[in-house]
């Protein structure tokens, strides 16, 4: 007997949230392991931005809202989207959702009939695939390897598109590999897209505010302006303000697509958490100048990782242009075995070696669609990352 909808049998649990789950347990135990598998900063909340969810409490704002969130919300993120990025939003092309995830689900899920294709970029973040198979989608996987700074080219884009292409995914910076799209290589996409009518983007800016080096941040919409009606562009609280847990996601985009998720919404979740709204605006609305000094310490922490991973033998790790990940390629690993007989068949294995020998968790790159490799989350002290690059050098080096 069939317990489960078929729907659910399309989707599996997601593989970074299973992870996390394996290193609170053994923390519990009282096991000296270091996760590095958590996409989540360890900076603090800002202290204004929390000065404000207290001030709405003791204001009762306790009640419901809009559904896809209060005109003072969506008035900060229009005015975001406009400082930041040079685009104009009315309040009907505004989505508020209980964070990024939500956002995408909701937009996927309105739009996606049976068969419908989504051409996602590997590596890519979990959840992207299981939400387009969650709405009856098929996703369609255009790789990019590190010999391609984890990047697609606009020749392997168009072959991907056929008559059947609802969406192209586009996440820059990315989650696993903060690789991140300049502004020639965003339009050249562009371009491709142009051609398509029956394409919609799902730009999805969630690391926006972090990047590094000379890096300029761009998004599609900026671009080309004439592709607004096909463009859903996605950013949130959670990374650039430490906001993880207060679940709050936007969109900007037309307004028939706007006006769906928010159907969607009003027989899910109904709105984002009141409280949490209120946060928003003063993060939105408040100083921005302390991104600076956070990014120059994920900056300091990401040159550090690459430069450990890369002095180990069978380890290679490109250089990141943003977002808080390393994704190194461990070929030169796969095939080689433990000191207690393990072969190291694939990253699935490395991985769990890693955790149990090792005593560092990361994901591996089969999860993000890219294979051999596995995804660190540098977003932690300088302290546990170097610590974590030992016992990684340790164990690779102990292979034979």
């Amino acid at each position: 007997m069939r317990t489960t909808s078929l729907a659910l049998g399309r989707i599996a649990p997601s593989p970074t949230l299973a992870m996390t789950s394996r290193v609170l347990d053994l923390k519990r135990q009282g096991v000296d392991v270091i996760g590095l598998s958590a996409g989540e900063p360890d900076f603090d909340t800002p202290d204004y931005v929390k000065a404000a969810a207290i001030e709405a409490i003791q204001a009762g704002k306790t009640k419901y809202t809009n559904v896809d969130g209060t005109a003072e919300l969506k008035a900060a993120i229009a005015a975001k989207f406009e400082r930041d990025n040079g685009l104009r939003f009315t309040a009907d092309q505004i989505s508020v959702n209980v964070g990024g995830k939500h956002t995408l689900f909701n937009a996927l899920v309105a739009t996606i009939d049976a068969g419908d294709e989504v051409v996602i970029p590997a590596p890519y973040w979990v959840s992207y695939p299981d939400i387009v198979q969650f709405a009856g989608g098929v996703p369609v996987f255009v790789p990019a390897g590190a010999d391609r700074a984890y990047k697609i080219t606009p020749e392997q884009l168009d072959a991907a598109i056929t008559p059947r292409t609802r969406w192209v995914i586009l996440n820059s910076p990315s989650n696993p590999t903060g690789a991140a799209y300049n502004e020639a290589e965003l339009a050249a996409l562009g371009e491709v897209i142009a051609r398509h009518p029956q394409v919609f983007v799902l730009s999805d800016d969630i690391y926006e505010h972090v990047v590094y080096d000379d890096f300029r941040f761009t998004t599609l919409a900026q671009l080309r302006p004439d592709l607004a009606d096909r463009i859903l562009t996605v950013n949130g609280c959670s990374k650039a303000y430490a906001m993880t847990g207060w679940r709050i996601g936007y969109a900007g985009g037309p307004a028939w697509l706007i006006k769906a998720m928010a159907k969607l919404q009003s027989q899910s979740t109904s709105n984002p958490c009141s409280i949490a709204q209120a946060a928003a605006v003063a993060a939105l609305n408040g100083p921005q100048d302390f991104l600076a000094e956070r990014n120059a310490a994920f900056k300091r922490r990401r040159d550090m990782v690459v430069a450990r991973l890369n002095a180990i033998p069978g380890i290679s790790c490109p250089t990141p242009e943003g977002a808080f990940y390393v994704y190194p390629d461990v070929s030169g690993v796969i095939g080689k075995t433990a000191p207690d007989g393990t072969r190291i068949e694939n990253d699935a294995v490395l991985a769990d070696q890693l955790l149990a020998a090792g005593r560092v968790a990361v994901v591996h790159g089969a999860a993000f669609g890219l294979e051999p490799a596995f995804r660190i989350s540098y977003a932690t002290s300088d302290e546990a990352l170097a610590s974590a690059c030992d016992r990684i050098a340790e164990f690779c080096t102990a292979l034979r």
